[in-house]
């Protein structure tokens, strides 16, 4: 074991998979230059047939790569930011989701396609977005969303080992978070399975990507008003745990959802959706959504960062849920 940042655990998880399988190799904007610390001496290490800078040209290199793909290679492609996706649209949704679907099974799309969402920094409408959402929407394709170093590494491994396109949002908050991750090469986690990041008793918090760690500190401050939050991580959008999430409502009667992405259609909308239609008999009280309101995200931070969860809006949804007066 060794514990490292969410950034270490994404470079270790790529070296690991190049040095494992022939077939994984890397392409995108500026990975040569090693920009974010995911690509540390991969050059070197792995040659410049298997690290490839592309063009500023997203709906190119992303299609080359589901061509890559179709013909037996795995590529890692690093998108960079998650707004960056956009150009792409067309290749993501009308080629790489679909193909294993229109050619019956016969075409494979082993991609995976990582984007970092780097909100809350002043980036501004055009690089701040945290778009997983409307790809939830498209059938063919599967979403990680980790939460820590630990979940970074083994999901990560797991994508470039599945035969299916996996997109890799990455939440830029969640970078410098250390964790105990497993030296072992085959560390991996299964796609589609959640986690119990802390167990509780009277509200299930199920939260995503960055809001979990908003809800873990929620958590422990609730602990002193005897308020316990069971805090889940689905880590996995599609699949989605949905077993895992129930079983927690089913216990508790109460949920919060907390997602980073704007209200509308939001993966806390799903999730609050499912909880309604298949645990409604074991609510004691509505289901709450604390998301980013429908809006652009402007540069200054001083009206920026009140839009996302923060353990203040968390702590006053958790006392209005279990009926405790809030402070004048």
């Amino acid at each position: 074991m060794a514990r490292i940042t969410f950034l270490e655990a994404i470079q270790q998880a790529q070296a690991e998979e190049l040095e494992r399988d022939p077939a994984v190799f890397m392409m995108g904007e500026d990975i040569r230059c090693n920009v974010f610390g995911t690509t540390t001496g991969f050059v070197e290490r792995f040659g410049e047939e298997r690290i490839r800078d592309t063009p500023i040209s997203e709906n190119g290199f992303i299609g080359a790569a589901g061509g890559a793909a179709m013909v037996g290679m795995r590529p890692i492609v690093d998108a960079t930011l998650s707004s960056f996706l956009y150009p792409a649209m067309d290749q993501i949704f009308s080629i790489i989701a679909k193909s294993r679907y229109i050619y019956g099974g016969q075409a494979r799309l082993p991609l995976v396609l990582r984007s970092c969402m780097f909100y809350g920094n002043s980036n501004a409408a055009q690089h701040s977005d945290r778009p997983y959402p409307m790809f939830m929407n498209m059938p063919g394709l599967k979403i990680i969303a980790p939460s820590d170093a630990a979940d970074m590494k083994g999901l990560l491994k797991s994508a470039i080992r599945d035969d299916d396109p996996v997109l890799s949002f990455e939440d830029g908050t969640c970078w410098m978070n250390k964790a105990e991750v497993p030296d072992d090469p085959d560390f991996l986690i299964p796609i589609g399975k959640g986690d119990i990041k802390r167990e509780g008793t009277d509200i299930t918090v199920v939260a995503i990507a960055g809001g979990v760690n908003v809800a873990l500190k929620a958590a422990k401050q609730l602990q002193g008003e005897s308020i316990s939050l069971e805090v889940i991580d689905p880590r996995t959008l599609v699949p989605l745990d949905r077993d895992l999430i129930l079983r927690s409502v089913r216990k508790t009667g109460r949920a919060i959802c907390v997602d980073p992405a704007n209200r509308t259609c939001s993966a806390a909308s799903e999730i609050a959706a499912t909880i309604v239609e298949d645990a409604f008999e074991a609510l004691r009280a509505p289901v709450v959504r604390i998301t980013t309101p429908d809006t652009h995200l402007p540069f200054s931070p001083h009206i920026e960062k009140p839009l996302y969860p923060s353990v203040e809006r968390i702590v006053a949804a958790a006392r209005r849920l279990v009926g405790v007066p809030q402070p004048a």
